[in-house]
């Protein structure tokens, strides 16, 4: 998936740097670029820790943080960015869809107690309604396979909270760019394809960082969640 994601990335003229984080050992068979960085680590990190290490080698103007089972149908950098541009957002993103083209819940209301209860007896949990080709529109959050950052509003945020080792860290962020006065901008005119793992779906280890990382969102922001506008 990193190779296939890396070869696709070096097709789309807007990219001028790309950093690869190996957290465990593999061999990857990389394209021979010089735009391309790779990270070795000397022991597994968390999702916000490998972003920041990966953000302390960035060197332009955005950042943007990618799952290797990201897939693109067409080159969403030239409207995301003129997007960021127009609208002043610190972050911006696509839609995403699901292998078979279905929209997926990237982007939701900030998770409450009333809402994860609503989940669990089948209500959408605060998933936004989404269609392929609406207007831009501003969420309370995005989900993190694929985040836009302009690099100096990432700086000023001083990236992921490193607490959450995987998961939730994309919500507490989002959090955060609220209370700091900024604002995040989704576009459903360019869409991006994730096959997602849902790993936390049939890993024991994988849902109880979940349910941690979800414990540590609550006792950081309960009742504290800033207005969206």
């Amino acid at each position: 998936m990193v190779e296939h994601l890396v070869r696709s990335l070096l097709g789309m003229p807007q990219v001028t740097q790309i950093m690869v984080t190996r957290n465990i050992p593999e061999t990857l068979a990389l394209p021979a670029s010089s735009i391309i960085t790779e990270i070795d680590n000397m022991q597994p990190r968390g999702f916000g820790a490998n972003h920041n290490a990966a953000f302390e080698h960035c060197h332009q103007a955005y950042f943007c943080p990618l799952n290797p089972d990201i897939e693109f149908d067409e080159n969403p950098f030239p409207f995301l960015l003129t997007a960021s541009s127009e609208t002043g957002a610190a972050l911006v993103a696509p839609l995403v869809l699901a292998p078979d083209g279905s929209v997926e819940d990237s982007a939701r209301r900030f998770p409450t107690f009333f809402s994860l209860a609503q989940k669990l007896l089948g209500g959408d949990g605060g998933r936004y309604q989404m269609i392929p080709g609406q207007a831009c529109f501003s969420p309370a959050w995005v989900a993190g396979m694929f985040m836009l950052f302009g690099s100096a509003e990432f700086e000023r945020l001083r990236g992921f909270d490193e607490h959450f080792f995987l998961y939730y860290e994309d919500v507490d962020i989002c959090v955060r760019i609220w209370q700091e006065g900024m604002k995040i901008t989704l576009c459903p005119q360019v869409g991006v394809v994730h096959d997602a793992r849902r790993d936390s779906h049939h890993s024991g280890r994988h849902l109880r960082w979940h349910l941690a990382s979800m414990a540590r969102y609550f006792m950081k922001h309960a009742g504290r969640l800033p207005k969206v506008v």
